[in-house]
């Protein structure tokens, strides 16, 4: 038997796609999303991913850690961990959305061969537009205002999970052991999951990655690039960054080696090359 010292976190957005978004997961994925696209048998799950690289870990580059998938061969979906509160994901749904949504209509097709297309977010923190929800798992669709049950069109779907709310508002939802999972997957028994093949696969799963010192490594490195990056925003250092000249950029990436945050970070923020931040020093 193997003995787990502690496991990663799901909710890193690394260790989820690592989880539910590579090649050969697809039975995990599938069970994940049978609990949340409750009007639909999901029979098939198709993965669109690429292995994630080192370097892609220190980057806020679009679609790198979503989830791309196809299920039953005709709806489109995007899934993702969202663990920073940027001020802005109600129009990064939407962004998400129009993308995906435009793949499904081939050049020259009809528009009703369009796909339904369904966008679900996971989120570590409570998005204020939605604060006064009292619930933790909510579904979108396009409807009239006065007529609130009639919904436009079902192609446009979209599901926010926000992750702290779960305490407060958990019900008898076949969502909610997954959830559990995702937070706190080191008190999860095997008598709630014994009949969820799914979810004990992805406990199984999370106890063989913890164990592997290079899986661990690329969680840490993606926890400390956010790190990095929070702080970065929290000294004010972001603005300068923005508008700043090269001078500016210099003067920060100064700041920033003084305060140890790893290079590759600086880089990326200020667009200085290694070489330039070095000689810094």
């Amino acid at each position: 038997m193997i003995y787990i010292r502690e496991l990663l976190k799901p909710t890193n957005d690394y260790v989820f796609k690592r989880l539910f978004g590579y090649v050969g997961n697809e039975e995990i994925t599938k069970g994940l999303l049978s609990s949340i696209i409750e009007d639909v048998e999901i029979n098939s799950v198709k993965l669109d991913c690429k292995e994630i690289l080192e370097q892609d870990l220190s980057s806020d580059k679009f679609g790198i850690l979503d989830i791309r998938a196809v299920l039953n061969n005709n709806i489109q979906c995007n899934i993702e961990m969202q663990i920073v509160d940027k001020k802005d994901i109600e129009n990064r749904l939407l962004f998400y959305w129009s993308k995906l949504y435009s793949k499904s209509i081939n050049l020259g097709s009809n528009y009703i061969e369009a796909q339904r297309t369904i966008i679900i977010l996971f989120a570590d923190y409570c998005i204020k537009n939605l604060d006064s929800i009292k619930k933790y798992f909510t579904k979108w669709h396009i409807c009239e205002d006065e007529y609130k049950n009639v919904v436009l069109t079902k192609n446009f779907e979209i599901y926010i999970i926000e992750l702290p709310k779960y305490e407060q508002y958990a019900d008898s939802a076949s969502i909610n052991t997954w959830v559990k999972f995702l937070r706190y997957p080191e008190v999860i028994k095997m008598s709630e999951i014994e009949n969820n093949e799914a979810l004990k696969n992805a406990k199984k799963l999370l106890e063989e990655i913890s164990q592997n010192e290079y899986e661990q490594e690329l969680a840490f490195k993606r926890d400390l690039y956010l790190m990095d990056k929070e702080a970065i925003k929290a000294a004010g250092y972001d603005k300068g960054i923005e508008t700043g000249e090269k001078n500016e950029k210099i003067k920060i990436a100064k700041k920033l080696l003084k305060e140890n945050i790893d290079i590759s970070v600086i880089m990326k923020v200020t667009e200085l090359t290694e070489e330039e931040i070095n000689s810094l020093k």
